[in-house]
Parts: structure tokens; C-alpha cells; sequence
């Protein structure tokens, strides 16, 4: 809800690889300020895939940052590998910031890519 008014304000998303590629390693940090102390909560991931729900995951925001997280700017990481499997192409990740007691501190969203994954190189002669 672009109108409401969140305790968290996401201020960026950096991902690398970019595109992510499948069976390897992807990082995904997302800068934030937060107007208050943090003490621990959780994020609800939701991924979608062509518009279609495929995913959802709870991580503990505690595993992903530093907790307490006090007030001002901070940042989580997230380390993943996706299955060697995964269709390859455009998703979209809708991330909720819960606090104590469930509180929705922010909700965002952000597109990301799963290219092919580069065979190794063969010389042929």
C-alpha cells in the first residue's frame, strides 16, 4: 500500500548476481530505515513467477540483520541458492516486515531475473 504510512522505508534492493543464476549462489541486500527500535520479527516472502504464486517462505529478521536493529538505517542480507531446476525468467519478490506481535512494519516488492546457466566451456577440435 503505497499510501501507508510504515514504521520501515525500504530505500533500495541490490542483488548479485543480477540476473540470478540458477544453482548458484544469489545475494539479495535490502537497505531500510526504520523510525524505532527493533527488537525481533520476522520476513514473510511471497514469489511469484509470471504473476503466479509459487513461493512462500518465513525467515527469522533476526538471521538476516543485526538485533536489536535500532532506529535509523540498516540493512538485510539474504544468501540463497536456487535449485539447478528453476524455470528460468522474470519474478516478483513482495517481502513483509512483521515486529512484535505481528505488526506489519513495511511491505515492498521487486522484480528479479533467473537467466540460464552458462554450460562450462568445451573446446571442440
Amino acid at each position: 500500500d503505497k499510501k501507508a504510512s510504515y514504521q520501515v522505508t525500504v530505500e533500495g534492493v541490490e542483488i548479485n548476481p543480477n540476473p540470478v543464476v540458477r544453482g548458484q549462489p544469489a545475494i539479495f541486500k535490502i537497505s531500510a530505515i526504520t523510525g524505532n527500535d527493533i527488537t525481533k520479527g520476522k520476513l514473510v516472502i511471497d514469489v511469484k513467477y509470471f504473476g503466479i504464486h509459487i513461493h512462500q517462505e518465513t525467515l527469522d529478521l533476526c538471521k538476516e540483520t543485526s538485533c536489536p536493529v535500532s532506529t535509523g538505517e540498516f540493512l538485510l542480507s539474504h544468501r540463497q541458492t536456487l535449485p539447478s531446476f528453476t524455470p528460468p525468467g522474470p519474478y516478483t519478490l513482495i517481502m513483509k516486515i512483521l515486529g512484535e506481535q505481528d505488526k506489519q512494519l513495511t511491505c515492498f516488492n521487486f522484480d528479479f531475473s533467473i537467466g540460464f546457466t552458462e554450460p562450462d566451456s568445451v573446446l571442440l577440435y
